[in-house]
């Protein structure tokens, strides 16, 4: 039996403050921290074997954090392919901000369109194109062996590895909500997938909602 553990990072300093990160390299405020501890507390039955991460902090941090509240040690790769969403030229521009700007409607496009590309940036499809390959190659095979592999990576290039392994389609994965710091757990046989569980995490308090118009005092990201 192999296992796969997807999980998405904790709170930014950006996700605070309802701008968009993309590839900017921006930590976990205390509360991101925080919620990634209570996140090791419900895999505490897992061996990791081996793990995954993008190239940006905010991953690193989870991953780092929740490793180290399991007290295991474990050898990672860090590699761009499960980098965020690259958002081009909204990068760092506050959301709310932005739909006010050009509209709820086009700003939704940007963001929940499969394919839309926001200005000189990337389409959730562009991150299953560059992610996909990756996680066939380097992930999904050590998952086939059997071994317990932890990715810990962001909601646009867990999408892909999503629709991937699900088979969605692509209008519900371009909608396709993950929360901050809460595990989704696949099991497998060999190379067939048996089950899916999304663990709750309880005491986490930024789960994230990625509704442009809401206030992120309600951890809406």
């Amino acid at each position: 039996m192999g296992t796969l553990i997807l999980i998405r990072h904790g709170q930014s300093q950006w996700n605070l403050e309802n701008r968009f990160t993309g590839w900017t390299d921006v930590p976990l405020t205390e509360q991101g921290k925080s919620d990634a501890k209570e996140t090791a507390h419900v895999l505490k039955e897992f061996h990791v074997d081996h793990a995954f991460t993008s190239k940006l902090v905010r991953a690193h941090e989870t991953l780092s954090i929740i490793l180290d509240e399991l007290h295991q040690k474990v050898s990672t790769d860090f590699n761009v392919a499960l980098n965020e969403r690259h958002y081009g030229d909204l990068q760092g521009l506050n959301k709310a901000e932005t739909a006010e700007k050009y509209g709820k409607e086009q700003v939704q496009l940007w963001r929940r369109s499969y394919s839309t590309r926001p200005p000189n940036g990337e389409s959730i499809q562009d991150c299953y194109t560059r992610t996909v390959p990756y996680f066939e190659e380097h992930i999904l095979p050590r998952v086939v062996k059997g071994e317990t592999v932890l990715v810990v990576a962001h909601g646009n290039s867990l999408r892909p590895i999503m629709q991937y392994l699900e088979k969605l389609p692509d209008d519900t994965v371009a909608t396709l909500e993950i929360g901050l710091c809460t595990p989704y757990i696949y099991t497998f046989e060999g190379e067939k997938m048996k089950k899916k569980e999304i663990r709750e995490v309880p005491g986490i308090v930024t789960k994230g909602a990625s509704v442009t118009e809401k206030t992120v005092t309600e951890g809406r990201v």
